[in-house]
């Protein structure tokens, strides 16, 4: 069977059957393969192409990095300075009462900060409403580790970070968040990707597809037609209408006004952690600005030796003396970025050790990755908007020969094989 019919094998109705999928993958700094596959809306047929966009799910995370590296290179922004002068709050875990939460292990997750099922807020609600003991969604301090999670030595991948990073965004920069990255990240990279569903261009709506589980109020069945997640729209919404989003607790998901919204202190309604709207193309934009050291057609984006510190590892698993939960795939971080060893628990390639850099997401049924080999111009970006059965708990999800889940495996193992081996 060869590339093409092994992804084509991956589109149907059942078991870990897909309803759509893309692939671009670059070799030698050059594209050399793209495949797009099955459909972006299943009850009107729309095919998925090279244009389709979706929700990105934790990719985003990468974008909102890159913003503040780039804040980092212009002096507005330290690492290591408390998250708290920034925001405009004391932001303080209560059992780590003298340590100050830095940029630094936000971006790492290292920071102590924990998510409950709601991580984004409806734009009246300030982000301070976590924290405070009497805010609205402090949950009797859910939001902190244990006084054995030591901050900036233990992770804990967490969404809210990044909600509060992208809030610092703001308060620094004095503009919406989505806005100010629009302007010094997704159009340096010619891309049109956006948060807000109301301010994508006509073209660019009408390329936005939806994401499918086979889930019913909680309820899975692989039988089930395919149910829509987010982004089934018939209807543009209007301009400046956002919908606030929690895979978690999705009786929160609501459109709103931005209308009122005061800049800098609510970022979540953007979700930085999830939120951007992108297309296959656009993300081999972002592909290629990695592969080639922060520059994409010849325009630094980002400082290479900045975007060399968002690569880093600040955070290791210690397997001797664990020092993190890894959800079994994350056994280091950087800054919205980690590495996969090529012989370890989370690699991607069956029989072959092929290291990989980047970032995985998955949310409301997308399953999306954006990897890099260290050291070379090879990498690949793919998404797929479907589940038909319950990732994690279905074993049908589960890996055969890595702790990834098996839609990425069936993806990535034939394309490390047919492209990265020599």
């Amino acid at each position: 069977m060869n590339l093409d019919e092994k992804l084509e094998n991956m589109i149907g109705y059942i078991g870990t059957k897909v309803p759509g999928l893309g692939v671009i993958v670059f070799k030698n700094g050059k594209e050399v393969y793209s495949k797009f596959l099955g459909r972006r809306h299943i009850n009107i047929d729309k095919p998925v192409t090279r244009h389709t966009r979706f929700r990105a799910a934790s990719l985003s995370k990468m974008f909102t990095m890159f913003t503040i590296m780039q804040l980092v290179g212009e002096d507005k922004i330290y690492l290591d300075k408390d998250a708290s002068e920034y925001l405009g709050f004391k932001l303080r875990n209560p059992n780590f009462a003298d340590t100050p939460i830095t940029v630094r292990t936000l971006a790492s997750h290292t920071s102590s900060i924990r998510d409950d099922k709601v991580y984004s807020l409806p734009p009246e609600f300030s982000v301070k409403e976590f924290f405070d003991e009497d805010g609205k969604f402090y949950n009797n301090g859910v939001h902190f580790a244990p006084k054995e999670e030591e901050i900036g030595k233990y992770f804990t991948y967490c969404n809210l970070n990044y909600g509060l990073l992208g809030t610092i965004i703001e308060r620094v920069t004095g503009e919406r968040f989505d806005l100010y990255q629009k302007k010094h990240i997704l159009q340096q990279l010619e891309t049109k990707a956006d948060y807000v569903v109301g301010n994508l261009g006509k073209d660019e709506f009408n390329n936005l597809g939806t994401l499918y589980q086979k889930n019913k109020n909680g309820e899975w069945n692989e039988h089930f037609s395919w149910i829509a997640q987010i982004d089934d729209y018939t209807v543009q919404p209007e301009k400046d209408m956002v919908l606030v989003q929690n895979p978690y607790a999705r009786d929160m998901d609501t459109m709103y006004s931005l209308n009122n919204y005061n800049i800098g202190t609510n970022a979540t309604i953007f979700s930085p952690t999830g939120g951007l709207r992108i297309s296959f193309e656009e993300l081999s934009h972002c592909l290629e600005m990695l592969i080639n050291g922060g520059t994409y057609k010849g325009r630094e984006i980002i400082r290479a030796d900045l975007l060399s510190e968002m690569m880093k590892p600040q955070w290791t698993y210690n397997k001797k003396k664990p020092n993190g939960d890894t959800s079994s795939v994350m056994f280091n971080y950087g800054f919205g970025i980690y590495k996969i060893e090529g012989n370890g628990n989370a690699r991607l390639c069956k029989n072959y050790a092929i290291d990989l850099i980047g970032h995985s997401g998955e949310a409301y049924g997308l399953i999306s990755g954006l990897y890099f080999i260290p050291g070379t111009k090879n990498g690949v970006i793919f998404m797929i908007n479907g589940e038909a059965v319950e990732p994690d708990k279905n074993e049908k999800s589960l890996g055969r020969f890595s702790n990834c889940y098996i839609w990425e495996e069936e993806l990535m193992n034939p394309i490390c094989e047919y492209f990265f081996i020599n």
